[in-house]
């Protein structure tokens, strides 16, 4: 089963524009961007065999996907109100 990309922009969707405008306006927003996106794409990699990760390694790798994604919908959040 291939599993697809999905980028911060599509899980939350009401946030586009402001994610756009902290990609661009906050250093920190940005790399935390990055990082989540590249880890997101490691784990795509995983799941889908391109790459071969042990199972807790992959495990970890989710975790700090999620981690990233939780920092990031915070500062979404704090820039939106």
């Amino acid at each position: 089963m291939q599993v697809d990309h999905h980028p911060l922009a599509a899980d939350f969707p009401e946030y586009k524009d402001t994610i756009h405008h902290l990609k661009m306006n906050n250093a920190h927003f940005a790399k935390l961007f990055t990082e989540y996106e590249d880890t997101d794409k490691a784990v795509i990699r995983a799941e889908n065999g391109v790459e071969h990760l042990a199972d807790v390694a992959l495990e970890d790798l989710k975790k700090v996907r999620i981690s990233l994604k939780d920092q990031l919908f915070q500062l979404l959040k704090s820039a939106a109100n």
